[in-house]
């Protein structure tokens, strides 16, 4: 018997599916939650979220947020999240690049600047993580120093 699992970003519905068991990166550790799980509201923090399909793994990215565990459904509510096969590996690159000029420049004016600038490198960072080390081969967007035919 699966478990219903929905995971949803800011701006859009990132999975919704019966799965085996998901694994999220809780703030006290990673957590795998299977059917008939007793509730839980828990925070997540930047990791990498997994759910099994029968004998596939899909993995996100996830950059914090919230889950409600129910026994028959896991709704994680993502600051962002994102398949990690979709990642857009030139854009998470040029937007580390960004942040990092940004910074090279000077500390920002305002505290909340320094804030913003820090999670978009860490969301960046996170991103490229993801896909170097849970990409499947095959997929498109080489990674930064990877050689055409590595993967």
């Amino acid at each position: 018997m699966p478990i219903r699992c929905e995971i949803v970003s800011q701006d859009r519905m990132v999975f919704d599916g019966d799965v085996d068991i998901v694994v999220a990166p809780g703030e006290g550790g990673e957590m795998g939650i299977l059917p008939n799980h007793a509730p839980l509201l828990t925070t997540l923090k930047y990791g990498i979220l997994k759910v099994r399909q029968q004998n596939e793994e899909i993995d996100f990215a996830i950059a914090g947020g919230i889950m409600e565990v129910q026994p028959h459904i896991v709704t994680i509510l993502a600051d962002a999240a994102e398949n990690v096969q979709e990642i857009d590996v030139a854009r998470a690159e040029a937007a580390k690049q960004r942040v990092e000029d940004l910074l090279k420049e000077g500390p920002p004016p305002d505290m909340d600047s320094y804030l913003a600038m820090e999670a978009a490198l860490k969301r960046s960072n996170l991103r490229l993580e993801a896909a170097r080390r849970y990409r499947k081969a095959g997929q498109s967007g080489r990674l930064p120093g990877e050689k055409q035919g590595e993967s």
